[in-house]
């Protein structure tokens, strides 16, 4: 007789677990962002446009946000967005309703549920930080935003410096060709002027012509009687 009881109640019990464990039927009341986890700070998954039917797997007990799936997929929806039918109404899903509705109340782990459902996403590379917390994670990646900033801020510094320093190089480049210039050309002045100096009527054939030499008779003193050049 105990062991037919048994039986019996194992038979109740497999007949009425999936009506326990069944998703409620819910529907979004605005277009809104299904989420990787129960917070507005996790990445958005898909935007479930309103009026549309979501399955609603389980909500936190102590958050009211709802494990929801939507087209095949999983994320998170806060419950002020999705209303499901009680008594032949529509309400909008919070911690009262979960019983009655048959909704499960569940705990949200992010390793757990980002295995199951984001292996795809980009998202899930940083896995171990979203773990952590969005905040965490936020709190991280602005760090590292910040040291790359300043890693490019110093390439960028250092980058700025070797240009002048190749600026500075090519302005000594260009007046050391100045200066060159400047002395061929006090070269050819030099040269315009001695070969401008043998050109002069008076050095015609490299020496002295006598056409220009002063007359002797202008000046007692320049040539004395029986000076041959005084003829």
């Amino acid at each position: 007789m105990k062991s037919l009881i048994v039986k019996i109640t194992a038979a109740a019990m497999f007949v009425l677990a999936p009506a326990i464990v069944q998703a409620a039927e819910g529907y979004s009341t605005a277009n809104v962002n299904m989420r990787a986890g129960p917070s507005t700070r996790y990445p958005a998954v898909a935007v479930v446009p309103a009026g549309s039917s979501v399955e609603i797997r389980g909500c936190l007990s102590e958050v009211n946000w709802c494990d929801v799936e939507f087209y095949g997929g999983r994320g998170w929806v806060s419950g002020q967005y999705v209303q499901a039918v009680y008594q032949q109404r529509r309400v909008y899903v919070g911690p009262q309703y979960y019983r009655p509705l048959g909704i499960p109340m569940i705990g949200f782990s992010v390793g757990n549920y980002w295995d199951r459902n984001y292996r795809g996403r980009d998202f899930y590379r940083d896995r171990d930080r979203w773990s952590r917390g969005p905040d965490y994670y936020y709190r991280n990646r602005d760090r590292d935003r910040d040291r790359d900033y300043g890693d490019r801020n110093r390439d960028r510094d250092r980058d700025w410096r070797g240009d002048n320093r190749r600026d500075d190089r090519r302005d000594d480049d260009r007046r050391d060709d100045n200066r060159r210039s400047d002395r061929r050309e006090n070269d050819n002045r030099g040269n315009t002027r001695s070969s401008d100096f043998r050109d002069l009527p008076q050095f015609r054939g490299g020496k002295a012509d006598t056409y220009n030499r002063p007359d002797p008779r202008a000046s007692p003193f320049v040539c004395r009687p029986g000076d041959p050049s005084c003829d």
